[in-house]
């Protein structure tokens, strides 16, 4: 059997981490402070979880004032000439479009997570990311090639989660009766949780602030794509969407749903960039949990079911499982859907909901890769700094 953590050996790890206390430096005061001198003069457009470092014009919108930042970087490319884009990978948490705290472990988690997938699957959707002598799976920190992004969310969806998002399928069918949703005509009798009659397609703006839900055809009219280009994504995806489902399968696990972002290299070609099939992109649920849920759900054991969700998933609040006065299939997840079930108004989590939240990363994470986690311990301004230096010294010009 394989020697994973715990649920309490996890616990124990993460009260740790937070008893420490360190001090959470943002990636624009780590360049300032001139750790990476080839880098301090650049300005982070900072994301919902990973902030970005590039040259030339950029902007953002400044969360605590909500005002436009506009901003112009030197050139950064590699020594061969490629625009380069240098993520890192923070421990933010972000539900609801709102910033909710720092999750121990999440950074290094996400990048086992994804580089991980993006090995399986970049012969088929393709990628940004270069490879870098020395960075681990786990880095936080990634060199990628500056794509000129196609700015959709190619979002695909096998099950119908509910979560109470706007853009979730499961909230928009069964509390606001919506029948047409991402260019799809969903038909009647769908319950919570159900497998869709196939794979849809159900792309989405993107945006900083809000995302919004639109056909095929919305962004064609709106200049986002090319009917060609997005037949593309999503054709590639969904071989990918294919590949993921067998190998999660066998890890006992249910690939749900997921999304993905694409952009042009210098070549014109199209390949993913961002996250690939991590837990925050994507759900991912317990085969063995999910269908006894929808077994007790199918025989109409309503008593039965919300009894097996309430021992199960203990904490979990009623919202999250009750729809319309009647208790649907909620299955346990690996995935930031755990973490919005704590998701309060505009409120950031307390220590005890970063704990739990935490824990449950790093038990899907063991399920995922199959082995026990074993974090870096130092602090996250000394992974970042680490490996920013070795791009600098390897790739940048």
């Amino acid at each position: 059997m394989t020697d994973f953590l715990s649920q309490s050996q996890a616990r124990r790890l993460v009260d740790e981490y937070i008893e420490k206390g360190d001090k959470v430096y943002s990636t624009q005061e780590i360049l300032k402070s001139g750790a990476i001198p080839r880098l301090k003069e650049y300005i982070v457009r900072p994301g919902k979880v990973s902030d970005s470092i590039f040259g030339g014009k950029g902007s953002f919108t400044e969360k605590s004032t909500g005002k436009l930042i506009k901003f112009e970087n030197p050139p950064l490319e590699t020594k061969e000439g490629l625009p380069l884009r240098l993520m890192v990978r923070t421990q933010r948490i972000s539900t609801h479009d709102i910033t909710r705290g720092e999750i121990p472990f999440k950074d290094q988690i996400l990048a086992s997570n994804h580089n991980y997938m993006i090995r399986m699957l970049r012969d088929y959707i393709g990628t940004s990311q270069l490879e870098v002598e020395g960075l681990k799976d786990n880095s936080t920190v990634i060199a990628a090639e500056n794509l000129v992004q196609i700015p959709f969310e190619n979002v695909l969806r096998g099950y119908m989660a509910f979560s109470t998002t706007d853009t979730n399928m499961g909230k928009q069918y069964l509390t606001l009766g919506v029948r047409d949703f991402g260019g799809h005509r969903l038909p009647e009798g769908l319950v919570a949780g159900c497998k869709l009659p196939y794979i849809m397609d159900t792309p989405s703006t993107k945006s900083d602030e809000h995302d919004e839900t639109v056909s095929p055809e919305q962004l064609f009219e709106m200049g986002v794509c090319i009917p060609e280009q997005y037949k593309q994504i999503v054709n590639s995806s969904l071989f990918a969407f294919g590949m993921v489902y067998q190998f999660l399968k066998g890890k006992g696990l249910m690939a749900v749903d997921t999304k993905t972002e694409h952009g042009f290299n210098t070549k014109g070609q199209i390949v993913s960039q961002d996250e690939i099939w991590t837990m925050d992109s994507s759900r991912f649920w317990k085969i063995d949990d999910y269908n006894e849920q929808f077994s007790l759900f199918s025989k109409g054991d309503k008593e039965g079911l919300e009894k097996y969700i309430r021992e199960t998933q203990p904490g979990i609040k009623e919202e999250d499982f009750i729809v319309n006065g009647e208790v649907v299939v909620t299955p346990r997840s690996y995935s930031k859907e755990f973490a919005r079930g704590f998701s309060k108004g505009e409120e950031g989590y307390t220590d005890e909901q970063r704990a739990k939240i935490a824990v449950r990363y790093i038990e899907g994470i063991q399920h995922l890769l199959g082995k026990r986690f074993e974090p870096e311990r130092g602090s996250s301004k000394e992974r970042i700094v680490s490996g920013l230096e070795k791009i600098a010294t390897q790739l940048v010009a």
